[in-house]
């Protein structure tokens, strides 16, 4: 995976998601505390007379930079306001408040928008003192213009009841919204992390993957080939006086190796297929690498393709021909042998490689295998096949691969 793969994206903050149904509605807000005090207004005209209407409407119109000032600014900070100016703030409404009220007791309407203000500007603990001290006041102003008939003081009772009940109901809802909010805020937190976790997880894996790959590929073809080019120029320099046309029979097939080398080089930077499958077909491909081994080792080696023959997937076809040089890579390095066979198997839904060769031999059981056996096994697997070895000491080795077609 490449470095530039974006993360996930920084967590959100737990005040802006706990806080989201307060800031996207102030405007709502401003709309609803507007049309309840013109209503407030329009009932104290109508039913209020000289001079307490006028002081009442003062009152009321005083509210408004008030709350435009200081009060929607506070809805912005909420319960993490200062103390001191909620409390200043929540004073000066309640004065106006109880200002109107007295003079205008069907002032006390007005209770429907400031109940839920003032649990928008401060905690719910200050908001209810704050509506108590205002259902109170509107419920005495209540009872006092109906000079104390049982009417009133029922009147002023259930006011008292009503607003107080509705303010806890409204505090309440208040509170599981946010509990809410902060409880989606910290799994969203956590979902955001979790993915940057496994981002970061994957883009290590595929940074991995991609060593081990390369790795393999290096060393089934490059290092395998640099084997080859020194085994060429050595034993070219130790023919070179006694014969000459075969120490330069040697150093050209270690300067084609080398040739073959750079292709592959090339292959692995741009990313492209083998540079000897894009000669020509596998079977063409094994028949070329069992030629150069037999020129190399200088031992008889044969190469026969059985089976009707049928294009493979590329990948199918890398890990055959990669199959088949680590094979004779080990046979050059290991086996002493006199002679190899190279069989290619198209078998029904699978294909089979398999690489014979007469030399020394080991005990598979008590060889844990070096890198080359791994990756062999490794690459075949991953292609959905599977390797078999079979030899003994001092009869040879038969490696035999098969893959699905």
């Amino acid at each position: 995976m490449c470095d530039d793969v974006p993360l996930a994206a920084e967590p959100r903050a737990l005040t802006e998601a706990a806080d989201a149904w307060r800031h996207g509605g102030v405007g709502r807000w401003d709309l609803f505390y507007g049309l309840v005090l013109a209503a407030t207004v329009a009932v104290v005209v109508s039913t209020t007379g000289e001079p307490g209407r006028i002081v009442a409407l003062a009152a009321l119109a005083a509210m408004v930079p008030w709350y435009l000032l200081i009060g929607r600014p506070l809805m912005a900070t909420g319960s993490d306001a200062p103390a001191l100016r909620t409390a200043v703030y929540l004073a000066g409404l309640v004065v106006l408040f109880g200002v109107a009220v007295a003079l205008a007791p069907n002032t006390w309407f007005l209770a429907f928008a400031l109940n839920p203000h003032c649990y928008h500007v401060t905690t719910a603990r200050r908001a209810l003192a704050a509506v108590v001290v205002m259902s109170c006041t509107g419920a005495a102003s209540v009872a006092i213009a109906q000079q104390g008939r049982p009417a009133g003081l029922v009147y002023g009772l259930c006011l008292v009841i009503f607003s107080i009940g509705f303010s806890v109901a409204y505090s309440g809802y208040v509170t599981r919204i946010v509990e809410q909010s902060e409880e989606r805020a910290v799994l969203i937190s956590q979902l955001e992390a979790t993915r940057a976790e496994l981002a970061e997880v994957s883009r290590q894996a595929g940074a991995l993957a991609e060593r081990q790959r390369l790795a393999g590929e290096i060393h089934d073809t490059l290092a395998q080939g640099f084997s080859s080019i020194l085994m060429l120029i050595q034993a070219s320099d130790a023919q070179l006086d006694r014969a000459p046309d075969t120490a330069h029979a040697q150093l050209a097939l270690a300067a084609q190796t080398a040739r073959e080398n750079l292709a592959e080089a090339r292959t692995l930077v741009t990313g492209l297929a083998s540079a000897q499958l894009q000669a020509g077909p596998l079977t063409d491909s094994l028949r070329r690498l069992t030629e150069r081994s037999a020129a190399e080792l200088g031992i008889t080696a044969s190469f026969n393709a059985s089976g009707t023959e049928r294009p493979l997937p590329a990948a199918t076809e890398v890990v055959l021909l990669r199959t088949g040089q680590e094979a004779l890579a080990n046979v050059r390095k290991h086996a002493a042998a006199g002679r190899v066979a190279i069989r290619l198997c198209y078998a029904g839904d699978h294909v089979q490689l398999q690489v014979t060769d007469d030399g020394v031999g080991f005990d598979p059981a008590t060889i844990n295998g070096g890198y080359g056996l791994r990756g062999m096994r490794a690459r075949v697997a991953e292609a959905g096949g599977s390797v078999t070895v079979d030899s003994a000491p001092g009869k040879g080795t038969s490696v035999l691969a098969e893959v699905p077609a």
